[in-house]
C-alpha cells in the first residue's frame, strides 16, 4: 500500500497530512511553526505518523510547501503554496475555479482551470492589514485569545469600520474604537469585514470564476466566509474548520502519489520489450 505525506511549514502553523493510495487521510497534525523551522516540520511530522499508527519507514513519499518548505529535510520535493493549495481545493471541491487562502502573514488569491492548474494568482504581503496576523493582533489588543475570536464575532450587533490599509493605522482605529467604549465584538467583526473587503479586491484582480474556495487558518472563524459570500454575491467553499488548515498539506500529499504514478509509468515505458515492470 502506497502512503504518502504533505508538509505545509506556514509562516504561523505546520501543518501535516498523511494520505493512503485510496486517497482517504490517515493522520494530521498541526503545530505553531516558532523560529526553528527545521525541527517544527520533523516535530509535525511525527505527530502526523503517531495519529496515522503508522511508522516512517511506511511513507513512499513526501512533499512539502509553505514558506518553511526548503527547511523539510526530510522531504523528496517542495511545492509552491499555489500549486499546493490549488491541488487540494480541487481535490475537496472539483468544481472550484477560484481560491482564496487567507494565512497568518500572507493573502493570495487564484484562478484554476479543471485540471487545478493555477492560470492566475495575486499576492498580498506588504501589510498585515491584509492578513489574519491583524485579526490575531487585534484579538489580543482587547485582551482575547484567538481561540475565542469566533465567539466574540458571533456577539457583534453593530459593527464598526477599521478602513486603515496599513496595519499600524488600523490599529489606532482599534484603540480609537476602544476609547470611546466600542464594543469588542462590533470592533473584532469591523476587522473581519476590512479584511473581506480586501480579500474581494484581490480575488477580482484574478478574474475570479465561480465556484470559490476559501482555505487558510482565518476561515476557521465562520463569519470571515459569510462574509465573502455576501460581497461576491455567491455561494462559497469552505472545508469544516478540521481541514481547512491543512488543504495545503492534503495537497502535498496527492501531488506526492500523482508523482509516484508518473514515476512508475514512466518506468514502465522505458522497460526493454518482453521484460516486466
Amino acid at each position: 500500500m502506497t502512503i504518502t505525506a504533505g508538509i505545509d511549514v506556514g509562516s504561523t502553523y505546520t501543518k501535516a497530512v498523511i494520505l493512503n493510495h485510496d486517497h482517504e487521510i490517515l493522520g494530521t497534525a498541526v503545530t505553531p511553526t516558532g523560529f526553528r523551522l527545521t525541527e517544527v516540520a520533523r516535530a509535525t511530522y511525527d505527530r502526523a505518523l503517531d495519529d496515522a499508527g503508522i511508522n516512517e519507514e511506511d511513507i513512499s513519499y513526501v512533499i512539502s510547501t509553505g514558506a518553511g518548505r526548503h527547511q523539510v529535510d526530510f522531504k523528496d520535493l517542495h511545492v509552491t503554496d499555489l500549486t499546493a493549495g490549488a491541488r487540494g481545493a480541487n481535490f475537496l471541491y472539483p468544481g472550484t475555479r477560484t481560491i482564496l487562502d487567507v494565512g497568518g502573514q500572507t493573502m493570495k488569491a487564484s484562478r484554476v482551470d479543471e485540471s487545478a492548474r493555477v492560470q492566475s494568482f495575486r499576492l498580498n504581503d506588504k501589510c498585515a492589514a491584509g492578513t489574519g496576523a491583524f485579526l490575531e493582533k487585534t484579538a489580543r489588543y482587547m485582551g482575547y485569545s484567538t481561540e475565542e475570536i469566533s465567539v466574540l464575532m458571533g456577539t457583534s450587533k453593530e459593527p464598526v469600520p477599521i478602513s486603515g490599509v496599513c496595519a499600524v493605522f488600523a490599529e489606532s482605529e482599534v484603540i480609537n474604537h476602544l476609547s470611546l467604549g466600542t464594543a469588542p465584538a462590533d470592533i473584532m467583526q469591523g476587522a473581519v469585514e476590512s479584511l473581506t473587503g480586501r480579500s474581494v479586491q484581490l480575488m477580482k484582480r484574478v478574474r475570479t470564476e465561480p465556484e470559490f474556495t476559501l482555505i487558510g487558518g482565518i476561515l476557521r472563524f465562520e463569519t470571515m466566509g459569510a462574509s465573502v459570500s455576501k460581497l461576491l454575491d455567491a455561494e462559497v467553499n469552505v472545508p469544516d474548520s478540521e481541514m481547512v488548515q491543512h488543504v495545503l498539506a492534503l495537497g502535498c500529499a496527492l501531488l506526492a502519489h500523482r508523482r509516484l504514478e508518473k514515476v512508475r509509468e514512466e518506468g514502465r515505458s522505458m522497460a526493454p520489450a518482453g521484460t516486466s515492470a
